[in-house]
């Protein structure tokens, strides 16, 4: 949650000219500020299937309540993109931008309905999305005609604008994002073994994926549409390119190079302890209300620190900032830290207090 908010206080007040994986321009610091982001979305998104399996295992009596639970909280997500996330995001309702909420809700619905299915043909359904969906980036919506916007919603992300000026743009695309959560879902199983298998086995996989990774990458046969060459701007650059791999839709690549990483980490992750452990795991325990209040609290903040230090700054994605606003990643790290700190006592409560009112059922959706 913390290193989402990062990559989303870059978007508001960096006021970069080009984007962050643009090597003929960004600087080191910048790519690996939006690299390291990159490993947000597949976590969230493959540990949300994790969570439904242990749900399923813990509380849910039938197939059906699990079901139920998915779909409910699946619909309540897509309502909330479409609404208060994308209002966040713009402060107009001009356009809409669906990402990370929008797939974590179509995903857990399409679970809902694959859990009927035995667990082997779960697994092979989650390996064939992530493994083969990038045999499908030769097909363009421009070339199915009338359905190329279901082409666009699964795959391929588009922008649609309307003659009256109205945008509609899909960013995270289903298609690999419903795999990463059948195999999180089907992942769970690990999580009923003892602590030291378990952590063995995530240590293995963990590595096998990021062997995996660099062999797909520099032999260049498959796994991204953007093969891997050597960056103009020397060694470290290329060494950056290697990196520099495709997340809309994420490529088989990407979802290798981050969930690899993140299955090494999550042995540690479990052992880590202490006070900023405890500190960090309160953003945990309320990941939806971090990601609801943020958003606005980074967006109008913005607009009145633009204003007070007599500037002006367009909306989301607009660079044409004056020169007294210019580039800084200074700035962002600055500005994210003073998020955190500031959203952290709000947090506490609001964990505390679902702590406290456990019975009550709308709760569980924020």
């Amino acid at each position: 949650m913390l290193l989402m908010a990062l990559d989303h206080v870059r978007d508001f007040v960096g006021a970069f000219p080009y984007e962050p994986n643009d090597l003929s321009q960004a600087s080191a610091g910048l790519f690996l500020t939006r690299w390291i982001t990159h490993w947000c979305a597949p976590t969230f998104i493959f540990l949300a299937g994790t969570s439904a399996f242990l749900y399923g295992r813990n509380a849910a009596d039938t197939r059906w309540e699990l079901q139920r639970f998915l779909l409910t909280r699946a619909l309540w997500l897509v309502l909330l993109e479409l609404t208060w996330v994308n209002f966040s995001w713009r402060f107009d309702f001009n356009g809409l931008r669906v990402q990370v909420i929008w797939a974590l809700g179509w995903s857990m619905m399409a679970l809902a309905l694959l859990l009927y299915l035995p667990p082997r043909a779960l697994v092979s359904i989650g390996l064939v999305m992530v493994f083969g969906h990038n045999l499908a980036d030769t097909t363009r919506y421009q070339d199915l005609g009338h359905w190329g916007w279901a082409w666009a919603i699964l795959h391929q992300p588009r922008v649609e604008t309307t003659a009256d000026g109205f945008e509609f743009f899909v960013l995270y695309p289903l298609v690999p994002w419903i795999g990463v959560m059948v195999l999180g879902y089907s992942f769970g199983r690990v999580f009923e073994w003892a602590p030291a298998p378990r952590a063995r086995f995530m240590r293995r996989v963990g590595l096998a994926s990021l062997a995996l990774f660099f062999a797909l990458r520099l032999s260049g046969l498959y796994g991204d549409p953007s093969p891997w060459t050597a960056n103009p701007r020397g060694a470290v650059y290329s060494g950056l390119a290697l990196l520099n791999v495709e997340k809309y839709p994420p490529s088989l690549d990407y979802l290798l190079m981050t969930l690899g990483a993140v299955l090494l980490l999550l042995p540690w992750l479990e052992r880590w302890r202490g006070r900023l452990a405890q500190a960090v795991a309160v953003f945990g325990r309320v990941p939806l209300f971090f990601y609801l209040l943020h958003l606005p609290v980074i967006h109008l903040s913005t607009l009145l620190g633009a204003r007070l230090a007599h500037t002006w700054i367009g909306g989301f994605g607009d660079t044409r900032s004056p020169l007294s606003y210019g580039p800084s990643l200074l700035r962002v790290y600055l500005v994210w830290l003073v998020l955190v700190l500031a959203m952290y006592p709000v947090c506490r409560r609001y964990a505390d207090f679902k702590q406290r009112h456990a019975g009550r059922w709308w709760l569980g959706y924020v």
